[in-house]
C-alpha cells in the first residue's frame, strides 16, 4: 500500500464521517425542543403574557407544586381553567401537553409521573381564574 492509496482512503473516511453527520443532524432537528412552532406570534404576543407573569405576582397566585413517587401535584389559589405543558429538553417527543380544570376543593391538578423520564423538565402552567390570565414557568427534576 503506497501513500496515495493512503491518502484515498483517508479522505473516503472523512466524506463518509461528513454524509454520516448530516443524516444525523436531519434526524435530530425535527425532535428539537429548542425550537418554537409560533416564534413570531410569541414574540408579538409577548405583553400579554408578561400581564399574566405580573398576575401571578400580584394577586400571591404561585401555584405550590409537589412531586410524590407516582404523580405531580399543582395546588392553585382558586378554581381555575388550565393549560399545562411539561416540556424535557432533551427529547420533545416525551412533551406533556394538558388542558382542563382544577379538581376539588382544594384546586389540584394531578399529573401520573409513572412515566416521565427521570431528569430536569421545563413546566409552564397558564390558566384563567376570576377573570385574569395567569403564567407561572419553572423548572422542576423528577
Amino acid at each position: 500500500m503506497n501513500w496515495g492509496t493512503k491518502i484515498v482512503m483517508g479522505m473516503v473516511a472523512f466524506m463518509m464521517f461528513i454524509v454520516g453527520m448530516v443524516i444525523y443532524m436531519f434526524h435530530v432537528h425535527g425532535r428539537d425542543a429548542l425550537i418554537e412552532e409560533n416564534y413570531y406570534e410569541k414574540g408579538i404576543n409577548y405583553n400579554a403574557e408578561y400581564d399574566a407573569k405580573q398576575n401571578v405576582l400580584n394577586d400571591d397566585a404561585k401555584p405550590k407544586i409537589t412531586i410524590t413517587d407516582t404523580q405531580i401535584v399543582i395546588q392553585l389559589k382558586d378554581s381555575a381553567q388550565y393549560e399545562l405543558v411539561l416540556m424535557r429538553p432533551a427529547n420533545s417527543d416525551d412533551d406533556v401537553k394538558r388542558k382542563g380544570s382544577t379538581t376539588g376543593t382544594s384546586h389540584l391538578i394531578l399529573v401520573d409521573r409513572t412515566k416521565m423520564a427521570k431528569g430536569m423538565w421545563f413546566i409552564n402552567l397558564s390558566w384563567r381564574a376570576e377573570g385574569k390570565a395567569y403564567l407561572f414557568k419553572n423548572n422542576i427534576t423528577l
